[in-house]
């Protein structure tokens, strides 16, 4: 058994490795390393299987100008860019060709990256129609280009199928 990590202390910066807020999700690669999604600090911490850390993966999209929240207030400008990319949600997809999904709650959406952090794309906004979402709270990505999301605000299960050469890039929604 092992552990490793400690709170960020309030009004830290720049956190160093191993410093959590709001550690929400966590997934492990083929290789053993485990990817963990640091909310409160705005990345994904990735570790070897003994805790060392390997890197970390930030997620830096601007936010569209036309985004808005699924519910409540607009977000002031530097309350939009803390949003934006901060994982809530992550996955990571079997071989050979691994990748990760990650999640935000605003603007809402998924972004695919590989797992030395490039990102590969971006997908959906918040809302309540398909291929919108309401704060993802857990992915599960069986292949590459299947993946379920949970919402907790529209109490739902979404199945997308991507197609990364089609023009929507999505193709399917359930809510089933």
């Amino acid at each position: 058994m092992k552990s490793w990590g400690e709170p960020t202390p309030q009004g830290t910066q720049n956190p160093g490795p191993g410093l959590f807020n709001t550690p929400h999700s966590i997934a492990a690669d083929a290789k053993g390393n485990i990817y963990v999604a640091d909310r409160g600090n705005r990345r994904i911490q990735v570790f070897d299987s003994d805790g060392k850390f390997l890197h970390e993966i930030k997620i830096d999209v601007p936010v569209p100008p036309d985004a808005k929240p699924w519910f409540g207030n607009q977000p002031g400008a530097q309350a939009a860019v803390a949003q934006s990319g901060a994982p809530w949600a992550i996955c990571i997809t079997p071989g050979p060709n691994q990748v990760l999904y990650s999640s935000d709650a605003f603007p809402g959406r998924v972004y695919k990256v590989s797992l030395d952090g490039k990102l590969l794309g971006v997908l959906g906004k918040s809302g309540r129609q398909p291929k919108q979402f309401g704060w993802i709270h857990e992915i599960a990505c069986p292949s590459e280009n299947e993946i379920y999301v949970a919402e907790i605000l529209n109490w739902r299960v979404q199945k997308l199928v991507l197609r990364p050469n089609s023009q929507t890039r999505t193709s399917t929604s359930s809510n089933k």
